[in-house]
């Protein structure tokens, strides 16, 4: 872990003009998904990178989300650098449009590492998403950074079990078209479901998922988002 404690977590504000309604979510992730950089390898696999992982959480009565941003070394899997942001939800529960509950403070915490990611690993989908626009995806077009989806289920694709072993893999489809691929990265368990955010390959995506899941289902850059931004929002109760 950081030898320093978190920061305290910013407030996340959604930016002037933000979509209120589903028409205009949509609208948006129409005109950004063109944006999305597909040509670019990314960052190599066995390179000495900082790597972000980034997730969300909700408490719905209270109508408050918490992010966390964790940054992680990527070759001894080392917390370099933590951030949270905790603000109000600022759109409704709509299936496909997750992304506009998240955004706003998702992007917070990121913005909040005291070290810049050469790659951000998202809870969530890029282009395995109806509109090929996932939460992966828009964080990439709006920072600018590489940026893969790591789901833990195919949302409304299918796909044929891949083997048994780690590393083994099945294409997830869309009719004929692969937009990610079921990951097995332990033996003997569920598979995960990576998917290209921007200026990533698909294969090294999965191969950054197997560098930073040594050990569980979950990459560890998920792993340790996941338990901070759960802390965030308990922290953020009255």
């Amino acid at each position: 872990m950081t030898d320093t404690p978190t920061p305290p977590p910013v407030t996340a504000v959604p930016p002037p003009g933000w979509p209120t309604t589903e028409a205009e979510a949509a609208a948006v992730q129409d005109r950004l998904r063109t944006r999305v950089v597909r040509d670019e390898a990314g960052p190599a696999p066995d390179a000495a990178l900082v790597v972000a992982g980034v997730d969300v959480a909700y408490d719905d009565e209270r109508d408050v989300v918490a992010a966390a941003a964790v940054a992680l070394d990527a070759a001894t899997l080392t917390v370099v650098a933590e951030a949270t942001a905790v603000g109000r939800i600022s759109f409704p529960y709509v299936p496909g449009l997750l992304a506009f509950r998240e955004i706003p403070a998702a992007l917070a915490a990121l913005q909040g590492l005291a070290v810049a990611p050469d790659l951000v690993v998202c809870d969530g989908y890029g282009l395995a998403h109806p509109r090929r626009f996932g939460l992966a995806s828009h964080l990439g077009v709006l920072t600018g950074l590489p940026t893969i989806g790591v789901a833990k289920n195919p949302f409304t694709f299918r796909h044929e079990a891949p083997g048994p072993r780690r590393g083994e893999w099945a294409p997830l489809l869309d009719g004929t078209e692969e937009v990610g691929r079921a990951l097995r990265t332990q033996e003997g368990v569920k598979p995960v479901f990576v998917s290209v955010g921007h200026r990533v390959s698909l294969d090294h995506a999965c191969a950054h998922v197997l560098r930073l899941a040594p050990r569980f289902r979950q990459p560890e850059t998920t792993r340790a988002a996941d338990a901070l931004c759960r802390r965030a929002l308990r922290a953020a109760r009255p």
